[in-house]
């Protein structure tokens, strides 16, 4: 029992708060560490489970009183010799399986042990281009899954068969045992190793699933992938995980999403950025140049003097956000190319130009020198 956090504890809560504070701290936490809330998630499914066997104890008047009196010991037949006992009178007459049955719900268990179980959710993953991801698309994808066997519906029996109800624990998959002890006998419910807590006997197992009514397939399913999906994230498909048990409902499909990177765009959020070259005239007379979206270039106009580094806006021309219809934006920078390779001709034309500008450059250059260093260099 050492390794169980308090209840109370569990709950964010003082001893002694009150039913109205119990039941506010189960639904908020509930709420927050439910399973369709955080899908695939095993600490969370950890933590809910957690929080519901707190509450389970501190929401009973009865149970809350042992778990103070006598801790986990009070409320956990598993937890055996709890010391708050201890005060009973004529052991030898006592039944202690009716105590402990009637204290820690133990019929209760025995009925749950054959209650419709969820089947347990499944991961799998899938791999798409960045268009694919900004446009949605459809994929099929191959994973594997337990479901009902086909040949016996699930029962474990062979063809013209059936299960048959255990004699030895009469269909409850537990049975009593009884111990003698200084303190008189004590009866404990165990799994019956007859039908091993199923209440079932099969005499004659089916042979496609050897008797345990479910199988492993290989299933593959069409799944469409929303626009506006990112790298990372999941696509949770309801009731396409395993098989329930006695009647209960199939878990989830839980897919990961695989974004590849593009040639040209990144990503961040729903927008889009990409660098666009210019010649250096286009950058020094402005020009209207072609800007690669996802839909296709379109013309932009960059305006005289352009500087590499300079970023530009096209609005709604990123990704679509997810079940939504408005769009991102593309932002993208300009990179003004050096020319290479010049000949003589252009050299000196350029060295022309140069010389007609005032070596501005220089000048500015020195002016900025001499403000961070004091002196020209």
């Amino acid at each position: 029992m050492a390794d169980k956090r308090d209840y109370y504890e569990v709950l964010g809560l003082a001893k002694g708060a009150g039913d109205d504070e119990i039941k506010k701290a189960y639904r908020q936490l509930a709420k927050k560490y439910h399973p369709d809330m955080n899908p695939g998630d095993a600490e969370a499914e950890v933590k809910f489970k957690e929080i519901n066997e707190a509450y389970a104890v501190l929401s009973d008047s009865e149970k809350r009183a042992r778990y103070d009196q006598f801790g986990h010991a009070g409320v956990d037949p598993s937890a055996g010799g709890g010391g708050g006992y201890g005060d009973f009178d004529g052991f030898g007459g006592i039944d202690f399986g009716d105590i402990f049955s009637s204290f820690f719900g133990g019929g209760a268990q025995t009925s749950r042990r054959n209650a419709p179980t969820r089947g347990n959710d499944i991961r799998a993953s899938v791999s798409i281009s960045f268009e694919e991801a900004a446009f949605g698309c459809k994929k099929e994808i191959s994973y594997n899954r337990i479901e009902k066997c086909d040949e016996c519906g699930g029962s474990g029996a062979a063809k013209g068969s059936t299960a048959e109800t255990c004699s030895h624990c009469g269909g409850t998959g537990q049975v009593r045992v009884s111990q003698r002890t200084m303190m008189g006998m004590f009866q404990t419910t165990q799994t019956c190793d007859a039908c091993r807590g199923t209440g079932k006997i099969i005499k004659n197992p089916c042979t496609g699933c050897r008797g345990t009514g479910y199988v492993r397939i290989k299933k593959k399913l069409d799944v469409s992938i929303p626009a506006g999906i990112d790298d990372g994230q999941k696509v949770a498909l309801r009731g396409q995980g395993d098989a329930g048990r006695n009647g209960g409902p199939a878990g989830d499909l839980i897919l990961v999403v695989t974004v590849r990177p593009h040639t040209v765009f990144e990503r961040d959020g729903y927008n889009i950025y990409c660098e666009v070259p210019v010649t250096f005239t286009e950058a020094a007379l402005g020009a209207e140049i072609d800007i690669p979206t996802l839909e296709g270039d379109v013309k932009y106009t960059i305006p005289e003097g352009t500087q590499t580094g300079t970023m530009f806006t096209l609005r709604g021309k990123g990704i679509q956000q997810v079940n939504g219809k408005n769009k991102g934006d593309l932002i993208f920078s300009v990179v003004v190319e050096v020319p290479k390779n010049l000949t003589d001709a252009q050299k000196e034309l350029l060295r022309q130009f140069d010389a007609t500008c005032g070596n501005t450059n220089h000048t500015k250059k020195q002016s900025f020198l001499k403000k961070i260093f004091g002196k020209d260099k």
